[in-house]
């Protein structure tokens, strides 16, 4: 298809969103680091803000060698974790609530740590987060056999997309922002952002039962094990 697909009208500006946290457990692990902002339909971002957070746990070496926050960093410098929670949820929700989409690539993990944290320091939480682009999810929809990798730096590699610092908050949410507008310029999406977050949460199922398939076939999963294909937020 041509790259000179014209993008859609509602991807004039959509907000971007990234965490950086303690691990990869959603339910268990803690935000360190969090950017939200909003980028123009040229890539431009136009409006953001930053937090580090003190998680109240330590930080574990292999996942300040990912993002380069320690425990000791985080602890000195970083806000109370509650406070954190609050204010990234509620930059969020203002975001959604002016009708815009939010990007965050591999949106489930995310949103749903985020979930995790404000039930954990009983906060409101947000409800059934729409509309979400995410373009890991578009990407593997509309590229389905392309071989390697599907990391934020190398599907941002892929589409032409620069990422100088990866595994920073700020940094990766631009970059997944830009990457969603080239998907938008080579693939035909949907005329609405609502039409395109109900498409990828069918999408993301059906790309988890196929992951799981394959799990099983080479034995990382067992028989009875599933993927929780669950999108935006895991179940």
């Amino acid at each position: 298809m041509s790259t000179a697909t014209p993008l859609p009208t509602w991807l004039t500006r959509v907000g971007v969103f990234d965490l950086e946290t303690t691990g990869v457990d959603v339910t268990a692990d803690r935000i360190v680091t969090a950017h939200v902002g909003v980028i123009d339909r040229h890539g431009r971002e136009i409006a953001s803000r930053d937090w580090l957070a003190d998680p109240g746990i330590p930080i574990p070496d292999s996942a300040a060698a990912v993002h380069g926050i320690s425990t000791a960093h985080a602890r000195e410098h970083g806000r109370p974790a509650r406070e954190v929670v609050s204010e990234v949820t509620e930059a969020l929700a203002m975001l959604f609530a002016q009708g815009l989409p939010i990007v965050a690539y591999n949106a489930s993990y995310d949103f749903s740590l985020l979930a995790h944290e404000a039930r954990r320091h009983g906060l409101p939480e947000l409800h059934a987060p729409q509309p979400v682009i995410d373009p890991l999810v578009i990407d593997k929809a509309h590229d389905r056999y392309r071989r390697g990798k599907r990391t934020l730096s190398v599907v941002a590699e892929h589409y032409a997309v620069v990422l100088d610092a990866a595994h920073e908050a700020s940094a990766d949410a631009v970059a997944a922002g830009r990457v969603a507008l080239a998907l938008a310029r080579q693939f035909e999406l949907p005329e609405t952002a609502a039409e395109l977050h109900t498409q990828q949460i069918g999408w993301a199922r059906h790309q988890a039962a196929s992951l799981t398939e394959y799990f099983i076939k080479v034995g990382r999963l067992d028989p009875e094990e599933t993927l929780d294909g669950s999108w935006p937020l895991r179940s």
